[in-house]
């Protein structure tokens, strides 16, 4: 990895900014990062330096600046149909990044679009504009039909503390909890944690007592103390795992959660998984009163990181991505006037849900 990082040298990526803790490790790549902040839909208007500080060689940008910048990037990455939609008029070759599955994207936004004519629409488009799908998971890239690219997240062990479980206390990180209860099977949480002393961090309006990190340092140092993470998903609509609990098993807490056929999880020995919260219940508070239980159970949990989530693999993989975008988009761009509607006088910067650019696009 380290020489093909050496090779995109002064090249230019231009970045949407969506998710904070997965374009970090974009700065591992060996790229100029323009990453496009001010958007609307966002949590945070600007980049929210609680999840990371900005990745290296980067510079904030506004949409209007990149849609006008004289940059020649070498790859645009995206992560909805919108930013596709916002940057049509740039000529350069596009990644969609599908960061949610498909159905998790219409509960969230309890939209009537059917998952059948959505999928239809984004291979459509991607088509017709040469652009490359890259999931985050095999799961992920299932629910939409586009499984050609798979490259998971990556996390480095070594970039966080020894850990050292002191506080007898279970930790979960998660954002707008309330808005994403069936997501998340937050009833099912709260019935098997009941009783259990366990920290939530994130940004959760509503919900008293819960902040998120003061920043990426913060989280680290609740990571290292705290004795078990949670994760719980609804396997209809969410992976077994997100970054944030593939982060929590590279400091090396073991993991609670439920069932799930995609979790990195192996129950008894770097967590618990289990669909009776009575059951999860008396795994955390064995946890609780067992601290060499939660080092050993963690131990293991790390070794899932190192072996299946190392940095060189995310790297390697999605550097690997960005050359097959820009094949596609080459294969395109002699159509590119045509299949981008024109010169993008019209281009959209409002579309913010599935509804806008279905119906945007009929």
């Amino acid at each position: 990895m380290q020489s093909t990082a050496r090779q995109a040298h002064r090249k230019t990526l231009l970045v949407f900014n969506c998710h904070e803790a997965w374009v970090y490790q974009l700065g591992t790549l060996g790229y100029n990062l323009d990453i496009i902040g001010g958007l609307d839909g966002r949590p945070k208007k600007s980049w929210d330096t609680q999840m990371r500080p900005l990745p290296a060689n980067s510079r904030l940008i506004t949409l209007s600046e990149a849609v006008r910048s004289h940059t020649c990037y070498y790859c645009i990455i995206t992560h909805n149909i919108t930013d596709l939609l916002d940057v049509k008029s740039r000529p350069e070759p596009r990644i969609m990044v599908l960061h949610c599955a498909l159905e998790s994207r219409l509960e969230e936004e309890k939209s009537g679009i059917s998952p059948e004519e959505l999928k239809k629409m984004l291979r459509e488009y991607l088509a017709s504009v040469g652009g490359h799908a890259v999931a985050t998971s095999m799961f992920k890239g299932e629910s939409w039909g586009l499984t050609e690219d798979v490259v998971p997240c990556g996390v480095d062990p070594d970039e966080y503390l020894p850990y050292s479980g002191n506080t007898a206390c279970g930790l979960r990180v998660c954002n707008f909890i309330e808005h994403r209860r069936k997501i998340l099977l937050w009833d099912f949480h709260k019935k098997a944690f009941a009783g259990i002393p366990v920290r939530l961090v994130g940004h959760n309006p509503g919900m008293s007592g819960v902040a998120a990190a003061d920043n990426w340092q913060h989280l680290k140092i609740l990571l290292q103390s705290h004795r078990f993470y949670i994760h719980t998903a609804d396997p209809r609509f969410e992976a077994g795992y997100n970054m944030a609990c593939l982060e929590a098993m590279a400091a090396g807490l073991p993991v609670l959660g439920n069932q799930h056929p995609t979790s990195p999880v192996k129950h008894g020995v770097s967590g618990f998984l289990s669909d009776d919260p009575a059951e999860l219940r008396e795994c955390a508070t064995m946890l609780l009163q067992n601290r060499n239980l939660a080092v050993r159970m963690g131990q293991q949990a790390r070794k899932v990181v190192i072996e299946n989530f190392s940095m060189d693999r995310f790297g390697t993989a999605f550097l690997q991505s960005i050359e097959t975008a820009r094949r596609k988009r080459k294969s395109m761009k002699s159509s590119w006037q045509d299949a981008c509607g024109g010169s993008g006088a019209d281009n959209p910067l409002h579309y913010r849900t599935c509804t806008d650019v279905m119906q945007a696009n009929r």
